[in-house]
């Protein structure tokens, strides 16, 4: 499976492209929010979900059948920024199952500040 093709099909809701990377029974579970989405479902939600997007893949890891991806997702405008960690298993060739856990950007809450703690990542360090 091609997946940077995968995504940017994806984060371009190219919604005649996706069904071509599900099994048609595959399952996809969003964690975070307690969803769970038949192919249909998730091709609707991406698809529907308001603006023009982008992102970038940060990292990809295949273990077999499985692979792990982190993609940076913003809106065209640079408004936002999210993370999503994506836990794919493939069969076939096809996404039989998909996890995906999303968050918000931004910067570490208060109390960690006044801890003096950590330090910001340098995301070209990430590649």
């Amino acid at each position: 499976m091609d997946i940077c093709a995968f995504w940017h099909d994806v984060l371009s809701q190219n919604e005649a492209a996706l069904p071509a990377y599900f099994h048609k029974d595959a399952v996809i579970r969003w964690p975070c929010s307690n969803e769970r989405f038949t192919v249909a479902e998730y091709i609707r939600a991406n698809c529907s979900y308001p603006g023009d997007w982008d992102g970038e893949i940060e990292r990809v890891e295949t273990l077999g059948s499985r692979i792990i991806t982190v993609v940076r997702v913003f809106p065209t405008d640079h408004s936002a920024s999210f993370h999503v960690v994506s836990f794919l298993r493939l069969k076939d060739g096809g996404i039989c199952e998909m996890d995906e856990y999303w968050a918000d950007d931004g910067d570490a809450p208060q109390w960690r500040k006044e801890m003096k703690i950590g330090t910001p990542i340098d995301r070209r360090s990430l590649s």
